[in-house]
């Protein structure tokens, strides 16, 4: 690793990398007491590989960990049709028709009320005008007469139970 061969040739290698040969005296003479680490004579180098396999280690993490750039696909301004419609047995009657091209919708859409009415509504939109809509009913409201709910009868009374003594 370069910064550490740099590091270790300008200020020397730090005082846990201190190499002592065992020939020479490591006491001081005066106090007896250890001036130094005693090392084996290739533990700085074990040391610096050491730290160069961990800083390649963790340089390969953060590049793999990187995400790759992907250019954003071109695109194609929206276009579809659809239309439905559904009637079943409940009376339900409505269906649905729209189509665009780029910022052009346009379509209708239509519903049977249940005051018997048929409504359309045909819509269009241009760009960022909103919907703009027209609304048509087809036929007269029917109301029918009011009729009274059926009235039930008086609940049903319970005897007790007959006691056997």
């Amino acid at each position: 690793c370069f910064a550490t061969c740099f590091y270790c040739h300008i200020v020397g290698p730090p005082p846990f990398m201190s190499v002592l040969s065992p020939s020479e005296d490591v006491r001081d003479s005066k106090t007896k007491q250890s001036r130094g680490i005693t090392a084996p004579p290739n533990m700085a180098q074990k040391v610096h590989t050491t730290v160069q396999i961990i800083v390649l280690a963790a340089l390969v993490v953060v590049t793999l960990a990187r995400p790759d750039y992907v250019p954003p696909s071109p695109v194609d301004p929206p276009r579809y049709d659809f239309n439905y419609a559904v009637k079943d047995y409940n009376g339900n009657d409505f269906g649905h028709q729209e189509s665009r091209d780029g910022y052009n919708t346009e379509g209708n859409y239509y519903v049977q009320l249940p005051d018997g009415r048929l409504e359309r509504v045909n819509y269009y939109v241009n760009g960022d005008s909103g919907f703009v809509a027209q609304v048509e009913y087809e036929g007269e409201a029917q109301y029918p007469a009011y009729q009274p709910s059926p009235s039930y009868g008086p609940s049903p009374s319970y005897q007790p139970e007959p006691s056997y003594g």
